[in-house]
C-alpha cells in the first residue's frame, strides 16, 4: 500500500500526539501552549477514550487540604495499594506534583465540583486515608474534564496551533535519523487512505485494553494499540501481568444493553462505596468483612478477587452479588443519590434498577492495566524519539495495582513531564537513566538518541527507589526472547501452539477471562498460551496487518498483547497486586521449574529482540 505524507507547516519542533484521553488532550495544549507544533491523532472521536467515561475523580492534596491530609499520606496510600512494587521516586512526583497540574486544567477550562463554602469539595475513595478526591459534574468527572480539555483544543485548532485528525488509527511508528533507531513519525488509516505524519517525536496516549476481557468498562477503542505500536519498534514493557479488575460493574440484563446499545457493564464508582454502599450475596450476607478488615473500601483488586472467591464458593463463579446503596439514601436522606451521582441514578434507572430501593447486580471487569511501555519519570521510553504517557505508559507509580483515581491524575503529571522532556526543559536526566544524546529541539538532530532505559539487574528506574526497602521496583538483567521464539527468559519453553477453533474477537475475550483473568494458575495461563499461540497463523501479531480494515489491526494488536499478558502472568509465580495466582509458590511447593521472576518485588520487564525490530 502506498503512504502519503501530511503537508509540514514551518520549521518549528513537531510533536506528534497518538491518543486523546486526558494525558493526549492535556500534552498536546501544553506543548502547543509552548509554540511546538503540534498534530494531534485520535483514532474515533475526540471524546472517545477511557478518560471519558471515568466517574471516580482525580486525587491530589491542594494547597488547602482536607483535615490531617498531607502529600506524604498520599504517597502512603499509593505504594500501599501498589502492593509494594511501585516505582517509589515516580509516587513521590505524582503526589508531590498534583496541585500543579489540577491548576494547568483549571487554566483549560475545567471547572471542580465545590461545597457549600464555595472551596473544592474533596470525596473520599477506597483505600485513601483522607478525602483528596477532585469530582467535576458528581460521578461525571471524566466527561467533565475531558468536555473542557476538547474545547480548548478545539479552539486552538481554530486558532492554528493544533492539527486535530480524528478517525485516524495509528498502523505503525516510522524509524528514522543516522542509524535508523528513532522514531520519527505515525503512519494511519484514514478515510480509506494511509497517510504518514513526520515529526520530531511522538508521544503515545492511547490509554489501555479492556477490549481484551469479556467484560470491561473500557470503550470499543481500548484495543492495546500504542502498546503494540511501541513493541513492535523495540520498546520495552513491564508489569503487564497486572491488570485491574473494577469490582462492582453493573451487570446489565440483555434487554437493557439493547435498549442503550451498550455491551459493557456500568461502572459502579469507588466513589458510592466511599458514602457507605455495601456488597452482598444472593443470601443477603454482607461477605466483605470476611476477607478483608477494610470490607468494601480495600483496594480494588482484593475487593474484585473476594467477590469472585466468593462466587466461586457459591458454586456460581460466572454469576453476580450486589451493591446495595439504599443505606446511603436512608443515612443521608432522599435524593442524596440523585444530587451526588446523577449520571449513575439515570443508568440504572435506564437498566430498569431503582438503586434508591434496589440492589445493583456487579461483577469486576476489566478496567485498568498498571504496566505498559517502560518510560522514566519524564516519559522516555527504550526508543529514541519516542514518549508515553497514561494508561500506555508505565512509570511503575501504579504498582501491582492502582489506586482509586490515580490514573487521571498519572495521565496529567507525566503528560506534562513528556512534554517538558520534548521541549528540552526537563534539566538534567533522575539518577540512574541514562542522558538522550541530543537534545528533543530541532528537527534532524545528528546522531542517534541513548535508551531513556537500559534494564539492568538491580538498577532502580528513578533516584529515590535506590534505598534498601524490601519491594523496590527493578529491571531484569536481560530481556525474553521475541515472542517468535516462545521462550522465557530462564529458556524454558512456553506451551507450543496447538490447534483450536479459528480466532475471533468474542473467542479472544473469552478466553482471556476465563484463564487470565481474576483468578489465574500456571495450568490455566499454558492453556491461554497455546491457543493463543495457534491463532498467530491467522491474525499475526508480530506484523502491521496489509489491511485498510481497522478491525484487522486492532485484532492484531489485541492478540499481541494477550500473549505479552499471559506471558508475563506465567513468569510471575506469587500473587502480588492485582496478579492473583491461585498456585502461587509462596502458598504451594509443588512448582519445580524456576520463575523468571524470582523475586517478588522485582519488575519483569520484555523487549522484542533487537534484530526483529525493523521486520
Amino acid at each position: 500500500m502506498t503512504t502519503e505524507s501530511l503537508a509540514r507547516g514551518p520549521a518549528r519542533q513537531r510533536l506528534i500526539v497518538v491518543g486523546s484521553g486526558i494525558a493526549g488532550l492535556y500534552s498536546a495544549l501544553l506543548a502547543a501552549e509552548a509554540g511546538a507544533e503540534v498534530v494531534l491523532l485520535t483514532k474515533g472521536a475526540l471524546a472517545e477514550s477511557n478518560t471519558y467515561y471515568a466517574q471516580g475523580g482525580i486525587s491530589a492534596v491542594l494547597d488547602e487540604p482536607a483535615p490531617g491530609d498531607t502529600v506524604a499520606a498520599h504517597i502512603a496510600d499509593t505504594l500501599t495499594a501498589g502492593a509494594g512494587h511501585c516505582n517509589e521516586e515516580a509516587v513521590r512526583v505524582l503526589c508531590t506534583e498534583a496541585r500543579l497540574d489540577i491548576a494547568g486544567l483549571g487554566r483549560f477550562g475545567v471547572e471542580f465540583d465545590l461545597d457549600d463554602d464555595g472551596d473544592p469539595a474533596l470525596g473520599l475513595e477506597a483505600a485513601h486515608s483522607a478525602p483528596r478526591i477532585l469530582h467535576a459534574g458528581g460521578d461525571a468527572t471524566g466527561a467533565g474534564v475531558a468536555a473542557a480539555l476538547i474545547r480548548t483544543v478545539l479552539d486552538f485548532q481554530a486558532a492554528g496551533k493544533i492539527q486535530v485528525i480524528g478517525h485516524a488509527h495509528v498502523t505503525s511508528l516510522s524509524l528514522g535519523g543516522l542509524q535508523g533507531g528513532r522514531v520519527v513519525g505515525a503512519n494511519f488509516l484514514h478515510d480509506g487512505r494511509h497517510l504518514g505524519v513526520h515529526g520530531d517525536s511522538v508521544l503515545l496516549a492511547t490509554g489501555g485494553a479492556g477490549q481484551l476481557f469479556a467484560q470491561t468498562t473500557n470503550p470499543s477503542v481500548a484495543t492495546a494499540d500504542g502498546l503494540a505500536l511501541a513493541w513492535r519498534v523495540g520498546a520495552a514493557v513491564a508489569d503487564l501481568e497486572f491488570f485491574q479488575f473494577h469490582p462492582t460493574c453493573m451487570v446489565l440484563p440483555a434487554e437493557a444493553r439493547e435498549v442503550e446499545g451498550n455491551n459493557d457493564p456500568l461502572l459502579i464508582s469507588e466513589a458510592v462505596r466511599g458514602e457507605g454502599a455495601v456488597i452482598v450475596d444472593a443470601h443477603g450476607h454482607r461477605f466483605m468483612p470476611d476477607y478483608h478488615p477494610d470490607a468494601e473500601l480495600a483496594p480494588r483488586d482484593v475487593v474484585a478477587r473476594s467477590i469472585a472467591l466468593h462466587l466461586a464458593r457459591l458454586g456460581d463463579p460466572n454469576g453476580h452479588v450486589f451493591l446495595d446503596a439504599t443505606v446511603i439514601e436512608e443515612q443521608r436522606g432522599s435524593g442524596f443519590l440523585a444530587k451526588r451521582f446523577p449520571t449513575l441514578s439515570k443508568r440504572t434507572r435506564q437498566a430498569g434498577v431503582d438503586w434508591t430501593r434496589e440492589l445493583v447486580p456487579v461483577a469486576p471487569a476489566a478496567h485498568y492495566w498498571m504496566g505498559g511501555v517502560v518510560t522514566d519519570l519524564y516519559g522516555r521510553t527504550s526508543v529514541p524519539g519516542l514518549l508515553a504517557a497514561g494508561e500506555v505508559a508505565c512509570t511503575g507509580v501504579q504498582g501491582a495495582n492502582r489506586l482509586a483515581s490515580n490514573s487521571l491524575l498519572e495521565g496529567l503529571v507525566f503528560g506534562r513531564r513528556a512534554v517538558e522532556a520534548f521541549l528540552g526543559s526537563s534539566g538534567a536526566s533522575p539518577a540512574g537513566v541514562p542522558q538522550r544524546a541530543n537534545s528533543a529541539a530541532g528537527r534532524g538532530a545528528a546522531g542517534p538518541l541513548a535508551p531513556a532505559l537500559v534494564p539492568r539487574a538491580g538498577d532502580r528506574l528513578a533516584s529515590s527507589a535506590a534505598g534498601s526497602g524490601p519491594h523496590a521496583t527493578t529491571a531484569l538483567s536481560e530481556p525474553p526472547a521475541a515472542l517468535e521464539s516462545m521462550e522465557s527468559m530462564d529458556g524454558h519453553p512456553l506451551a507450543r501452539p496447538a490447534s483450536s477453533s479459528g480466532f475471533s474477537r468474542q473467542a479472544l475475550r473469552r478466553l482471556m477471562t476465563a484463564k487470565a483473568g481474576v483468578l489465574r494458575d500456571g495450568q490455566l495461563l499454558a492453556e491461554a498460551a497455546e491457543t493463543l499461540g495457534s491463532w498467530e497463523g491467522e491474525v499475526l501479531p508480530l506484523n502491521v496487518p496489509d489491511s485498510f480494515a481497522v478491525r484487522e489491526h486492532e485484532d492484531s494488536n489485541l492478540l499481541l498483547a494477550a500473549q505479552l499478558l499471559v506471558h508475563a502472568a506465567r513468569e510471575r509465580r506469587e500473587s502480588l497486586g492485582a496478579h492473583y495466582r491461585s498456585d502461587s509458590v509462596r502458598e504451594s511447593d509443588s512448582v519445580s521449574e524456576p520463575a523468571a521472576v524470582d523475586d517478588f518485588d522485582k519488575r519483569y520487564t520484555m523487549s522484542r529482540k533487537v534484530s526483529l525490530v525493523h521486520d
